[in-house]
C-alpha cells in the first residue's frame, strides 16, 4: 500500500504494466477466438455468415470455411467437379451458389451434409446428368436452378423428398420431353420454367401436359412450353394444344400392347434358303420356312391430317344441317299450300241434290264446248 501523496515506484508502475499486457493479449485471444477466420483469398462479412468467393479462378471449394457460414458464393469460378466432403462442416449453411461454373458431374453426395439449404443456384454449368438421390439430403431446398446446362432427361425420383421446393428453373437444356411422376411429389410448387428446351410435343409429353394443366389450376405459374417438333405445332405452347390431338396415342399403345402378346416365331432370314434336291425315296415333312414375313409399315400420324379431317366433318355435318332446315321448311310451305287448296275446293264443291249447282255445272260445261 502507498501512503498519501507518495510516488509509485518504477517497480509498480513495471507491475502494473505487465498486467495490462497480460490482460489485452487475454481480450484479443477470446475476440480471435470468437470471430471465425475468413478464408483466403474470400472476402466475409464481420461475423463469417457470408462467404464470398467468387470470380477468383478457384478450381476447388475453401476447405477452411467457417461453420457458422450461411451463404457461400462460389460463382464465376472455374470449378470442374465438387471433391468429396467439400461442405462437411457446413451443416448450418442456407445458400450455396455455383453458377457460371465447368461443373459436369456431381456426386451422390456431393450435398450430403446441407440439411438446412434452402437456396441452390447450378445455373450455366455444363451437367449432363445427375443422380437420382442427389437432392434427397435437402428437404428444406426451396428455390433450385438448373438452367443453362446440357441436361437430356430427369431421372425418376428426382424432386423425391422436396416438399418444400417453390421454384424451379429448367431453362436452356436440352430436354425433350418429361415424366408426370418426376413432379407429383412436388406439392408445393408455385413457379416452374421450362422455356428454350427442343419440346417435342408427341405421345410422350401427354401425361406432362395433363400434369401441367392440374399445376395452372392450383394457380402455378409456367412461362413457355413451345414445341419445336411436330413441324404443324412448331412455336406453338404447349398448353394451347388440346388433348384430342393425342387421341391416337391411345391407338398407338392397343397396337403395341397387341403386339407385345404374339407368340414369337423362330427367327427368320431376309434371304430364304434356297430349296434343295428331292432325293428318291419317301417324301421328307416340311420344314418350317424361316422366310420373314412382310411387316407392314407404319402410317405416320399426321397432325395437318387430323386438323384437315376435323374441318371436312364440321363442313359436311353444315351442309347436312342446312339441306335437311330447307327440307323441313319446304315440306311446311307444301303442307300448306295443299290444306289452301283443299280448303278452296270444299268451297267450290256443290251440294249433292242442289239444283242450282248443277245448273252452274251445266253452264260452265257449255261455255267450255
Amino acid at each position: 500500500m502507498l501512503a498519501p501523496g507518495s510516488r509509485p515506484e518504477p517497480r509498480t508502475w513495471l507491475a502494473l504494466w505487465r498486467r495490462i499486457s497480460w490482460l489485452a493479449c487475454w481480450i484479443a485471444l477470446c475476440v480471435a477466438e470468437a470471430v471465425p477466420a475468413c478464408p483466403f483469398p474470400c472476402t466475409c462479412d464481420g461475423r463469417g455468415l457470408q462467404v464470398d468467393c467468387s470470380g477468383l479462378g478457384l478450381t476447388a471449394p475453401p476447405l477452411d470455411l467457417p461453420a457458422a457460414t450461411r451463404s457461400l458464393l462460389l460463382l464465376n469460378n472455374r470449378l470442374s467437379s465438387l471433391p468429396g466432403g467439400a461442405f462437411a462442416n457446413l451443416s448450418g449453411l442456407q445458400r450455396l451458389d455455383l453458377s457460371n461454373n465447368f461443373l459436369d458431374r456431381l456426386p451422390r453426395a456431393a450435398f450430403g451434409d446441407l440439411a438446412n439449404l434452402t437456396e441452390l443456384q447450378l445455373r450455366n454449368n455444363s451437367l449432363r446428368a445427375l443422380d437420382a438421390a442427389l437432392l434427397r439430403p435437402l428437404p428444406r431446398l426451396r428455390h433450385l436452378d438448373l438452367s443453362l446446362n446440357g441436361l437430356s432427361r430427369l431421372p425418376p425420383g428426382l424432386f423425391d423428398g422436396l416438399p418444400a421446393l417453390r421454384s424451379l428453373s429448367l431453362r436452356a437444356n436440352r430436354l425433350q420431353s418429361l415424366d408426370r411422376r418426376t413432379f407429383e411429389p412436388l406439392a408445393g410448387l408455385q413457379l416452374l420454367q421450362v422455356a428454350d428446351n427442343p419440346w417435342e410435343c408427341d405421345c410422350h409429353l401427354r401425361d406432362f401436359k395433363r400434369w401441367l394443366e392440374w399445376f395452372s389450376y392450383r394457380g402455378g405459374r409456367l412461362d413457355q412450353l413451345a414445341c419445336t417438333l411436330p413441324k404443324e405445332l412448331r412455336g406453338k405452347d404447349m398448353r394451347m394444344v388440346p388433348m384430342e390431338m393425342f387421341n391416337y396415342c391411345s391407338q398407338l399403345e392397343d397396337q403395341n400392347s397387341s403386339a407385345g402378346q404374339e407368340v414369337p416365331g423362330p427367327p427368320c432370314t431376309k434371304a430364304s434358303p434356297e430349296p434343295a434336291k428331292p432325293k428318291p425315296g419317301p417324301e421328307p415333312e416340311p420344314e418350317p420356312s424361316t422366310a420373314c414375313p412382310q411387316k407392314q409399315r407404319p402410317r405416320p400420324v399426321s397432325v395437318r391430317r387430323a386438323i384437315g379431317t376435323v374441318i371436312i366433318a364440321g363442313v359436311v355435318c353444315g351442309v347436312v344441317c342446312v339441306m335437311m332446315v330447307v327440307a323441313a321448311a319446304y315440306g311446311c310451305i307444301y303442307a300448306s299450300l295443299m290444306a289452301k287448296y283443299h280448303r278452296e275446293l270444299k268451297k267450290r264443291q256443290p251440294l249433292m241434290g242442289d239444283p242450282e249447282g248443277e245448273h252452274e255445272d251445266q253452264k260452265q260445261i257449255s261455255s267450255v264446248a
